[in-house]
């Protein structure tokens, strides 16, 4: 096969998938939210309760450890 064959069909196919990958990619449109689409979301109620509680949330003990473990075992061993 000549070179100027394999080029021409090498340029063809590059631009078919280009062409492919830009008809498949899909964005989403930015629009505008309203209280006339409640359908297409699900807005948080205008009084929400959030439960109280008089102790501060501490860290669990073990989860520090937990950590320090994956990162030990994602070093390279020598």
């Amino acid at each position: 096969m000549k070179l100027e064959i394999a080029r021409g069909i090498f340029l063809v196919g590059a631009l078919a998938v280009a062409s492919l990958a830009v008809a498949a990619w899909e964005q989403p449109r930015t629009e505008v939210l309203s209280s006339t689409q409640a359908g297409a979301h699900c807005p948080l109620p205008r009084v929400a309760k959030v439960p109280k509680t008089t102790a501060a949330a501490r860290p669990d003990q073990d989860l520090l450890l937990f950590m320090f473990g994956l990162t030990q075992a994602m070093k390279p061993q020598s």
